[in-house]
């Protein structure tokens, strides 16, 4: 985290338009922590810190930056300034994701002023690609090789395109056809003789993902292989791009975030620092929903005024049963998002998760009611109705949120629905009302 002193202290110069020192303090931190500490400032303190950095950093500078912050301090910059102080400098893939911020008609005005008509052309094809698949991730700066080149051949081209790359984690193999047929090892290099072909040293069959590759599945793809990048093919198999690890950390932090938004009832991502009507926009549904479940809650109970006015203790038992059904609803449901989020549960999973579940579900459903039904037999006595009917509706209530809570998350992955909207409201609001038609029903029957 960046020191407060710091930021005051950087603040103080800015003020004083000290640009030499404000240099020298900057001078020795990464670009990410520039980013930070423009995050905490104003966007004229902002613009000025940029003014005193070198084309690359700035660009550097920019890529991390948070998305609000920066897109309000790209608003206030004609886009031949982004352009050719921004975006000539960028990776493909982190000018794609600047670009795709800005509106059709400032997109291409901005592509217009793009000085490499390659890169460019590059960022024109990316665009084209649904973000959230692999080829909306990758980028096309890498080293690639011709299987059929020689040793000092191969050495000779890898120096001249390691030129233009500020990281070079793979060495891609093609054919003449550009199709990816292998990788190609430093260490190769060293040791195999220099009238071997690149094809003889090669490792063969890589691993690699298609243009339309969903992120979540390049993101599983790339833990499992414990990979530092990928490369993307197309249709046909040719070599298009790869995707890097620090892209993938990026979109795993983000997945986190809206699937733990979504969990708690938010409807839209939003940060501490967003405006006041941002915030209420995205809190606002689930509590309306919230408030039209109350409502039917009262409706409900508002139907047994006979069986409170029998028995009043009744009514001291109804935050244990909606409780007890919400909390039991969620953990279910929080278990299988999570698998379904790592694929550690599949289709072919679905009934052995869901015995899984009621096998735990009748342990736990057998283990609640019988202590509730302990105190109550000390509190009211053995021919009390409560004794019975909250211990009966224990049970019941349990086992349909155990089995509620794995099947819905399954349901909604089929319907293509974020599952995480799950393990949120949605549950402990239905379980809720379930558990109280549950426990007037069984109430009423025993009365």
């Amino acid at each position: 985290m960046m020191n407060e002193d710091f930021i005051k202290e950087i603040k103080r110069l800015i003020e004083s338009q000290d640009s030499e020192k404000v240099k020298e303090s900057l001078a020795n931190l990464h670009p990410a922590d520039i980013a930070e500490l423009c995050n905490d400032l104003s966007v004229d303190e902002a613009k000025f810190v940029y003014r005193l950095l070198d084309n690359e950093t700035a660009a550097d500078v920019l890529v991390e930056m948070d998305e609000d912050a920066r897109k309000e301090f790209l608003d206030l910059l004609p886009l031949e300034i982004i352009a050719k102080r921004f975006v000539d400098y960028m990776d493909t893939d982190d000018a794609v994701d600047l670009i795709r911020e800005l509106d059709e008609e400032k997109q291409d005005e901005l592509l217009s002023h793009i000085e490499d008509i390659e890169q460019a052309g590059d960022i024109v094809d990316l665009l084209k690609y649904d973000e959230d698949t692999a080829g909306g991730h990758m980028g096309t700066e890498m080293v690639v090789v011709n299987e059929n080149w020689s040793m000092p051949e191969c050495l000779k081209e890898m120096r001249h395109q390691a030129e233009e790359l500020d990281e070079i984690y793979y060495i891609y193999v093609v054919d003449d056809d550009e199709r990816l047929q292998g990788v190609f090892p430093l260490k190769k290099m060293i040791t195999s003789p220099s009238v071997s072909k690149v094809k003889h040293v090669m490792q063969k069959g890589p691993i690699a993902v298609r243009v339309d590759t969903p992120i979540d599945e390049v993101v599983q793809t790339i833990e499992k292989y414990d990979l530092v990048a990928i490369p993307v093919i197309d249709s046909i198999g040719r070599l298009v791009g790869q995707i890097t690890v620090d892209d993938i950390m990026d979109e795993v932090r983000e997945q986190s975030e809206r699937d733990y938004q979504l969990a708690s009832g938010l409807s839209q991502d939003v940060e501490t620092h967003d405006s006041v009507f941002r915030q209420t926009t995205a809190r606002l549904p689930w509590l309306l929903i919230g408030m039209v479940g109350g409502i039917g809650n009262s409706m409900i109970l508002g139907n047994f005024d006979t069986t409170f006015a029998t028995h009043p203790e009744m009514a001291l038992y109804i935050p244990l049963i909606g409780g007890t059904g919400g909390n039991v609803g969620t953990q279910s449901s929080a278990i299988v998002v999570q698998g379904l989020a790592n694929s550690s549960l599949s289709e072919k999973d679905t009934f052995k998760q869901v015995g899984k579940e009621a096998v735990v579900a009748l342990i736990n459903a057998t283990i609640i009611p019988l202590l509730v039904y302990i105190y109550n037999f000390i509190r009211f006595g053995p021919s009390a109705t409560v004794t019975y009917s909250v211990s009966i509706s224990l049970f019941a209530v349990v086992m349909f949120a155990s089995l509620f809570g794995t099947f819905v998350p399954m349901t909604l992955e089929k319907l293509k629905i974020d599952p995480a909207i799950a393990t949120g409201p949605f549950i402990a609001i239905t379980n809720d009302i379930i558990g109280m038609m549950l426990y007037m029903g069984i109430t009423v029957l025993l009365s």
